[in-house]
C-alpha cells in the first residue's frame, strides 16, 4: 500500500473539508516516532496536536486502557455511572488551579468543553454576552468557531455566527499590539457594545494555540481577572492545547497566580484517548439544571481509565520537569541559528509548547511561505512539524514530553539542517 493511491482514495471518499497537514498515512507508532504504510520512520513533533504529551501508545496507558476492557465499553454515565468516572473528577477537583471548592463534567472533545463552560457561565451569572479575543480558536462547532478569533479556514462560508460574541485584540507586542490597547479595547466595547452587566464570561487560551503560539502576559492575565471580578463576569481559561504538563506546570494558568472560574481540557487528558473536561468552582457548576450537561459517550469509561493512567504518568515520570528541560534545549539551539536563517523574528513559549516565527528580513513581513517550506522539507527529512498564527508564519513544535534523549537530539539536527536549507533556498 503506498501513500500516494491512499491520498487519491482519500480526496475520493472524504470531504475535502477535513484538511490534512501531510500526504503520509500511518501504519503505526510508538513514543515520538510514527511509521508510515510505506516502512518509512518520522520523528513527531506534533503529537496528534498536543494530544499524546505522554507519547504514542505508552505501555501505562495501553494497560489501563486493556483493563478497562475486559470491564465494560460503555454503559453512558447519566444511565449506569461508575467508579472511575468520580475517581478522575476528584483529582481534576484538586489539580485544577483555585483554592475554592469544584466540581467537573466529562465530554468527549475540546470544542464539547468549550461549548458546555458557556453553557455553565450563562447559567450561573443569568447572563448571555461572552468575549474573547483575536487569534483565538476554541474549535469547529458553532459557538467554537464564533469564538474563535480566524475566519480562514475556521468560519469562512458557514453564514452568520452566534449572537453575543465580542472579541477584543490579544495583546502581543511582537504586533504592535500592548496590553494598554487591549484594555483600552475593552472599555471602547463597555461603552459602545455591552454593558458590562451583560457580559456572562471572559474565554482566554493561557497560551494560543492556533494563534502562533503567544502566552498571554503577565500584568495582562491578573488585570483581566480583577475586571473580571469588578463586573461579576466569569473567567474561562480554555487549557485544551496548554494543560497536562506542556508548558511545565500541569495547567498553564499555574504560570499567572490567578485562578479561572472554569477551565477547559481536552486533547493531553486522554493520551490518545477521546476525553475532556470542564471543571469549576462548584456553585458555578451547578447552575444548570439535572440533564442540562452531558452527553451519550461523555466521559466514555476508556477515556477515563486513560486519563487517570496519563495523570499518574505526569507525576511518575516527572513530566512537567522535562518539559521545562526540552523546551530550553530547543529554544538553545533555535538561537544559535538566528544568524544563519535570518527569517527567525521569534523564539518564544512556555516549557516545552515552543514556537518559532518567520518574517521577511528585508519587509518584516509575515512569511508564510518560508514556513510551510520549513514544514515541507523537515517533512522530506522525517520530521513532522505543525504550522499555525494568523498569519501562517509559525512553526510549533508538540512533540511527545516522553520522547527519548537521542531522538529528541536526532530530530534538533534535523531542524538545524532544515532551517540552514530553506534560509539558503536549497
Amino acid at each position: 500500500m503506498l501513500n500516494n493511491e491512499l491520498a487519491t482514495r482519500r480526496a475520493e471518499a472524504i470531504s475535502r473539508g477535513v484538511g490534512v497537514t501531510t500526504q503520509i498515512f500511518a501504519a503505526k507508532a510508538q513514543n515520538a516516532e510514527l511509521w508510515d504504510v510505506e516502512g518509512r520512520r518520522y520523528i513527531d513533533f506534533a503529537a496528534g496536536i498536543a494530544v499524546v504529551n505522554t507519547g504514542h501508545r505508552h505501555p501505562k496507558v495501553i494497560e489501563a486502557v486493556k483493563a478497562q476492557l475486559d470491564q465494560f465499553t460503555h454503559t453512558c454515565h447519566q444511565v449506569v455511572p461508575y467508579a472511575n468516572y468520580v475517581e478522575l473528577a476528584e483529582r481534576l477537583n484538586k489539580a485544577v488551579p483555585g483554592d475554592f471548592p469544584k466540581k467537573t463534567v466529562f465530554v468527549t472533545t475540546g470544542a464539547e468543553a468549550v461549548e458546555n463552560a458557556i453553557k455553565i457561565a450563562r447559567a450561573a451569572t443569568k447572563r448571555s454576552a461572552v468575549i474573547a479575543f483575536s487569534g483565538a480558536f476554541h474549535g469547529r462547532t458553532f459557538m467554537g468557531m464564533t469564538l474563535t478569533g480566524k475566519v480562514q479556514p475556521y468560519k469562512a462560508g458557514f453564514g452568520a455566527m452566534m449572537p453575543d460574541v465580542f472579541h477584543l485584540p490579544f495583546p502581543v507586542a511582537l504586533h504592535g499590539t500592548s496590553d494598554d490597547d487591549a484594555f483600552a479595547a475593552l472599555d471602547k466595547l463597555f461603552k459602545a457594545d455591552v454593558d458590562p452587566s451583560r457580559v456572562a464570561a471572559f474565554i482566554v487560551e493561557p497560551v494560543q494555540g492556533e494563534g502562533g503560539f503567544y502566552d498571554v502576559p503577565l500584568a495582562f492575565m491578573r488585570k483581566l481577572r480583577e475586571v473580571a471580578d469588578q463586573h461579576g463576569i466569569l473567567l474561562i481559561a480554555d487549557e485544551v492545547q496548554t494543560g497536562f504538563a506542556r508548558t511545565g506546570k500541569l495547567f498553564a494558568m499555574e504560570h499567572f497566580g490567578v485562578a479561572a472560574d472554569i477551565t477547559t481540557m481536552a486533547k493531553g487528558l486522554g493520551g490518545g484517548f477521546p476525553i475532556a473536561a470542564v471543571t469549576g468552582r462548584a456553585d458555578v457548576m451547578d447552575a444548570p439544571n439535572p440533564g442540562g450537561l452531558g452527553g451519550t459517550y461523555g466521559g466514555n469509561p476508556i477515556g477515563i481509565a486513560a486519563g487517570n493512567a496519563v495523570l499518574d504518568l505526569i507525576e511518575e515520570e516527572g513530566l512537567c520537569a522535562r518539559a521545562e528541560e526540552l523546551g530550553v534545549r530547543l529554544k538553545q539551539r533555535l538561537k544559535t541559528l538566528t544568524n544563519v536563517a535570518p527569517q527567525i523574528a521569534d523564539i518564544r513559549g512556555l516549557g516545552f509548547m515552543i514556537a518559532v516565527e518567520f518574517n521577511n528580513p528585508e519587509t518584516g513581513a509575515p512569511d508564510a511561505a518560508f514556513t510551510n517550506g520549513v514544514r515541507e522539507k523537515a517533512l522530506e527529512k522525517g520530521l513532522i512539524l505543525l504550522t499555525c498564527g494568523v498569519y501562517g508564519n509559525v512553526v510549533r513544535f508538540l512533540a511527545p514530553l516522553t520522547i527519548e534523549d537521542k531522538v529528541f537530539g536526532e530530530a534538533l539536527d534535523i531542524l538545524e539542517e532544515t532551517l540552514r536549507d530553506c534560509a539558503q533556498g536549497v
